[in-house]
């Protein structure tokens, strides 16, 4: 096996070394735009040397002109089955043939490339992935419905060639959230952890452990997903949240308290370890600006000995600073897909999130 080469990269030089060649070749002219979005670690860079296990190599999404794309697609496919190297870089192009280093060498040049180049067009991908076909005007509901995790891998992947000036002002304008959406999902994200901050030490206190440290796990879970929007980036799904976490710049200041948290064995050491973690958080809030400073220090639950930061107050100032009235008007307590769906078989499909859109009405 090569030495491993990131996927990111992989695909650069597929691009600059194969596809880019043969279409100037055999389509010299063509306007088109190469990028690797869409599904896999390697377009967030998260990929290692377990990731060539499977759905892994050089690959990349081919972007052509929506008034060409269906009379020059097949010729184009056909092209790249005809002209790829079934290997590149020690690594299979043909897609179909496995692990190339287990074929003898002559059985490597097959009658077409099994090619994980995928021809699109921006606005068919676009929906594709987030279930709308235009970046310029976006409603309210189209926001919410496009998980973090398909928004990510829009605007993190690597973009070789922008020949159709897509691409580029397509990410500029999904960077992140606009204004208000922000402010709602701040405001939802409060109010998450507002229903269930007395709960660790409520269920501990009947000597339910297990019950308590499940809620200290789901809070943990909302305080990254916080921090992650009171620093304005994506989150990814599960599978990558630790990892981009840790990115985050409150990450050094969280990461002890979250991790005592996960690791307590007592209701009394969650709730020591969460304490500060909300603390910090609030300041952090405080310090955007948004609203008037409110109290960062935890309380206790009416009379009971539980501390809690009281997330509804700073849900309900968020709230007041949302301007446009569409947005005002919508269920605060469910906040986008992401905060009311764990599934990553919903969060993942386009088609599945659109069916939720009656949950706004």
């Amino acid at each position: 096996m090569s030495a491993f080469i990131p996927g990111q990269e992989l695909s650069r030089l597929l691009y600059e070394e194969a596809v880019r060649p043969i279409l100037d070749r055999h389509l010299p002219g063509l306007n088109h735009s190469a990028a690797l979005l869409g599904y896999g670690s390697d377009v967030l860079g998260f990929d290692t040397v377990r990731s060539t296990d499977h759905g892994w190599g050089p690959r990349l999404v081919l972007f052509l002109d929506e008034g060409d794309f269906a009379s020059i697609e097949a010729e184009v496919d056909h092209l790249l089955q005809h002209y790829l190297p079934p290997v590149f870089h020690g690594y299979a192009v043909d897609f179909g043939m496995g692990d190339p280093h287990d074929r003898p060498r002559d059985d490597l040049i097959p009658g077409g490339i099994d090619h994980n180049i995928f021809i699109t067009t921006v606005p068919d991908f676009l929906e594709r992935q987030v279930g709308f076909r235009s970046w310029g005007r976006i409603e309210p509901v189209g926001w919410l419905l496009a998980s973090e995790q398909m928004m990510l891998e829009l605007t993190a992947g690597a973009v070789h060639h922008d020949g159709l000036n897509q691409l580029m002002p397509m990410r500029d304008a999904l960077a992140y959230y606009p204004r208000d959406i922000w402010l709602f999902l701040l405001s939802s994200q409060w109010r998450r952890i507002s229903q269930q901050e007395a709960f660790v030490g409520r269920t501990g206190e009947v000597g339910d452990e297990l019950g308590s440290a499940v809620i200290a796990a789901d809070l943990v879970r909302d305080l990254m997903h916080l921090t992650f929007l009171l620093e304005r980036t994506y989150a990814p799904y599960a599978k990558w949240l630790g990892t981009a976490f840790s990115r985050l710049k409150s990450a050094p200041a969280l990461t002890p308290f979250l991790q005592a948290a996960m690791e307590a064995t007592s209701w009394q050491a969650r709730q020591a370890a969460l304490s500060p973690a909300y603390e910090i958080v609030a300041q952090l809030q405080n310090g955007l600006g948004i609203c008037d400073p409110l109290p960062v220090k935890v309380s206790i639950y009416y009379s009971r000995p539980f501390d809690v930061i009281q997330g509804e107050r700073f849900a309900d100032a968020i709230e007041e600073k949302i301007e446009d009235p569409r947005i005002r008007s919508l269920p605060k307590q469910i906040g986008s897909i992401d905060q009311f769906v764990n599934s990553t078989d919903i969060l993942t499909h386009a088609d599945r999130r659109r069916r939720l859109v009656e949950v706004y009405g």
